[in-house]
């Protein structure tokens, strides 16, 4: 999954990823409509104690993955806090006003760019590009012409990188760097992309090729090389992600970190 260091297997890698990617979608919506902050902190935490003790990746480097979400959130609330709307005034200082409302609008807010931040990399972190393709395929039944397409592009990235580095390197040997400014980013655009659009064109259409004659646009039923399945780590995937609201929904109720409950602002 990683180059850089090992990756430990955990119950939370071994869940199917059509599974994993349904209920995070299903969780993704359900924070939208959160409006009372102390859920939406306590919901945080939960899914940040199931990235860092779940996820199989040093803490370090979760760490460091981290940092520019922390940034995300910093911007987030204080763009709101600053500028938001809001009937109890704070303070005001030139057009930076903050008031009862924005204050806890943009805790709120940022606390909602975090969570849809964790719950990306929980999902990102745990699962192999590779059989998410193959159990879309089994357990949701896309097509395999789209899902194997996918896949090549997927696989093309790598590629594309590689002929990037090769033509700076080219264009360093030659001592042929633009100048700095606009007409020097418009003439590198200019030699890096087409160089890379028609290679892509050309690798697009043998792949085509490829899968044509592999009747990828006719069979209906196919034999797949990675047999995914669904398991009991599925079954405790579903509850934890249905527990989590749950839990962190009474824990707000119970024991509320804000006074307010409803970020909402409603205009009379």
């Amino acid at each position: 999954m990683n180059s850089l260091y090992n990756v430990h297997e955990t119950w939370l890698t071994r869940v199917n990823p059509s599974i994993k990617l349904v209920l995070s979608i299903f969780l993704f919506f359900y924070m939208i409509f959160i409006h009372n902050p102390s859920h939406l902190v306590y919901l945080t935490i939960v899914l940040s104690v199931i990235l860092y003790v779940f996820s199989g990746h040093p803490l370090r480097y979760l760490l460091l993955y981290s940092l520019p979400f922390i940034l995300v959130f910093i911007s987030s609330a204080s763009s709101m806090i600053f500028f938001g709307r809001g009937d109890t005034i704070w303070y005001t200082w030139g057009l930076i006003q903050i008031s009862e409302e924005s204050f806890y609008r943009g805790i709120h807010l940022g606390f909602r760019a975090l969570a849809f931040a964790i719950l990306g990399m929980i999902f990102a972190l745990t699962t192999k590009p590779v059989l998410l393709f193959y159990s879309m395929m089994q357990q949701l039944r896309i097509p395999s012409k789209y899902a194997y397409s996918f896949l090549a592009s997927i696989r093309m990235i790598p590629i594309m990188f590689e002929e990037f580095q090769t033509l700076r390197y080219a264009l360093i040997i030659r001592q042929a760097v633009p100048e700095k400014g606009l007409k020097g980013f418009y003439k590198k655009l200019q030699f890096f992309s087409i160089p890379l659009l028609a290679q892509s064109i050309r690798r697009a259409q043998r792949i085509a090729v490829a899968m044509e004659a592999k009747r990828f646009t006719q069979a209906t039923e196919r034999t797949f090389y990675y047999e995914t399945n669904v398991r009991s780590w599925d079954f405790l995937f579903f509850v934890v992600i249905l527990l989590a609201p749950l839990l962190t929904f009474y824990l707000a109720e119970a024991i509320p970190l804000f006074d307010r409950t409803d970020v909402r602002y409603f205009t009379s």
